[in-house]
């Protein structure tokens, strides 16, 4: 997984590698981690580079890869332009519905002596890798189907019509100036053998089909991970035996673990899904990237899609690899209004401009929070709401409100800390007489001040009014009082401030759940 971005010319195209992709590709498209010429009016395109046949699952149903693809990006506020689901000019976009191309492409290789086909069984290719091994070298073909001659090549092809293709590797390979790392050239012939660029089903490997594709699609700039950069002279060798131009590359530095070790599929948590599911904001997942990577004049949090756009400068992308600290990414969701916290060595000023504020502040996007805790609330506590005019809109979108400076996502709402919010608590008159003796005389108290005339309540005037009780309490300390209230109206020994759970409740569940212990 790469991070950094892409950069383009006007009137041309480029391409940034994602994995199971083939190429998620921008005409002049500028997106933060993956592209930098949206400015120029660029167009995000994704090509699928896995066939639809490879994604089988029970009872031979199919699992569209394009589809979860161009779900995930459109979730994190990256939608395609160009894409197998909504198509375009420089279609297909399927990898399975191009191989005619592949094919056209792979036949004036073989006409021009710059590709040969392989009858190796799988065994003799197995017994050469373990060779190597055995003499600790690196396991190379020994490109031995080079050398038959026509009639044995014809004899061949007899009893096995469908080979793997290889290039053919020879000739000094190419120097090129990348983008990010600067000159570069790798003798690929000297340490690798000839690649298969063609499998016998008739789908090509990555080798071949980045260069065809790229050249029918018109890309200009390619941008990729830079383990990538060693197979760029391949490529390049390519290019050249097909006679077509190569586009500019750049090769980003990896974003990592924050051990060090690569992010990979298998560990489960790394998918979009996973981050859905778990209630992370898109916007927050862009930009704990972006601010652990680089390719911006500044690190900061809460930077929008927009912003990021505008600030992406190819030419400040380091060749070092970024640390990703996704223990930091709750605190990425939420927002601080102001802090500093290191990141990869630095320090980030946090502005208050924050993901999940930002949403609660936009009254549309409030009211599909308001729908989505609607729905968390149900799934959570279902049968046990005693009261179901907590699911209220006007009630839960207070709830939000009051709560979004403390929470991390939505499901934060639901979890045991908050249940109060939405069941009542089974407490005794006895719990309360523990906290305090004086239990009569605190809740005499504070429902006369629920019911004061024309009282309008504010977390201010109740905390105010809280303070003025305590002190008219002889010998009973303000904390005390705290944890009486607190225990009455939640069960819970900590929690929110109690004047907040008040002013959430509301007056009426307030005198309701005071009234109860008071009668148990």
């Amino acid at each position: 997984m790469a991070q950094g971005g892409e950069r383009g010319v006007p009137g041309g195209m480029s391409t940034f590698v994602l994995p199971g992709v083939a190429g998620s590709t921008w005409k002049d498209a500028e997106v933060p981690g993956a592209g930098q010429n949206k400015k120029l009016q660029g167009c995000f395109e994704i090509l699928v580079f896995l066939s639809e046949s490879h994604f089988l699952l029970g009872a031979g149903r199919k699992h569209r890869p394009s589809g979860r693809w161009t779900g995930n990006l459109q979730g994190c506020g990256i939608p395609p332009d160009e894409s197998p689901r909504r198509g375009g000019p420089a279609g297909p976009y399927l990898q399975s519905q191009r191989l005619a191309l592949y094919a056209q492409a792979t036949e004036a290789l073989l006409k021009s002596g710059a590709a040969y086909p392989c009858f190796c069984s799988p065994q003799r290719l197995e017994l050469l890798k373990r060779e190597a091994l055995r003499n600790r070298q690196t396991p190379r073909y020994d490109n031995r189907c080079r050398s038959l001659s026509e009639a044995q090549v014809a004899q061949k092809l007899a009893k096995d019509p469908k080979p793997p293709i290889r290039f053919h590797l020879e000739g000094e390979a190419p120097a090129f100036q990348d983008l990010v790392y600067g000159w570069n050239r790798h003798e690929v012939a000297s340490v690798e053998g000839d690649p298969v660029i063609l499998k016998s089903d008739g789908f090509p490997t990555y080798h071949l089909a980045c260069v065809v594709d790229d050249h029918h699609m018109g890309i200009s700039h390619v941008l990729r991970g830079s383990e990538w950069l060693v197979s760029t002279s391949k490529h390049l060798l390519l290019y050249r035996a097909l006679g077509w131009q190569p586009p500019r590359f750049a090769h980003l530095p990896l974003l990592l673990n924050r051990d060090g070790s690569k992010l990979s599929k298998r560990q489960g948590d790394i998918f979009l899904e996973h981050f859905a599911a778990a209630g992370f904001l898109p916007d927050a997942l862009l930009d704990i990237i972006t601010s652990c990577g680089s390719g911006f004049a500044e690190n900061q949090m809460g930077r929008t899609l927009p912003e990021l756009i505008t600030q992406f400068d190819l030419t400040r992308v380091t060749c070092h690899s970024a640390l990703l600290d996704l223990e930091k990414l709750p605190e990425f969701n939420r927002g601080l209004s102001r802090l500093e916290m290191p990141v990869a060595g630095r320090s980030l000023g946090f502005p208050g401009r924050l993901h999940l504020r930002r949403l609660v502040s936009d009254k549309t996007q409030r009211r599909q929070l308001v729908g989505k805790l609607q729905a968390l609330v149900e799934e959570a506590f279902g049968s046990q709401l005693q009261d179901r005019n907590v699911l209220d809109a006007a009630y839960v979108e207070r709830i939000i409100l009051l709560r979004q400076g403390h929470i991390c996502h939505l499901q934060d709402l639901v979890s045991p800390v908050h249940s109060y919010l939405w069941t009542r608590p089974a407490v005794s008159r006895a719990q309360l007489g523990a906290v305090s003796e004086k239990v009569d005389i605190i809740a005499k108290r504070v429902l006369g001040l629920l019911e004061g005339p024309g009282m309008s309540l504010t977390q201010d005037m109740l905390n105010g009014e809280l303070k003025k009780l305590s002190e008219g309490l002889e010998g009973t300390k303000h904390s005390n009082v705290m944890k009486l209230l607190r225990v009455a109206l939640s069960g819970q020994l900590q929690g929110p401030p109690v004047a907040e759970m008040m002013l959430s409740l509301g007056p009426k569940e307030v005198r309701e759940r005071i009234q109860k212990v008071l009668s148990s």
